[in-house]
């Protein structure tokens, strides 16, 4: 792919921003949780959004 729009810069700009907020979301509330299970659910839900993040930052390189 050569060319990208501004609107899709835009919307990538927009869906990193979100993926980098669930990971830092995730991670408080893996912190604060006390059962086990729970904790490992917002753990392994901050480490999926950060590998989302870093996908579509790798596809703007």
């Amino acid at each position: 792919m050569n060319e990208i729009s501004e609107l899709d810069l835009q919307n990538l700009r927009h869906l990193i921003g979100g993926f980098t907020t669930t990971h830092c979301k995730m991670q408080a509330y893996a912190q604060q949780a006390a059962d086990p299970g729970v904790k490992q659910f917002f753990q392994k839900s901050a480490q999926s959004a950060m590998e989302s993040k870093q996908q579509l930052m790798q596809f703007l390189q």
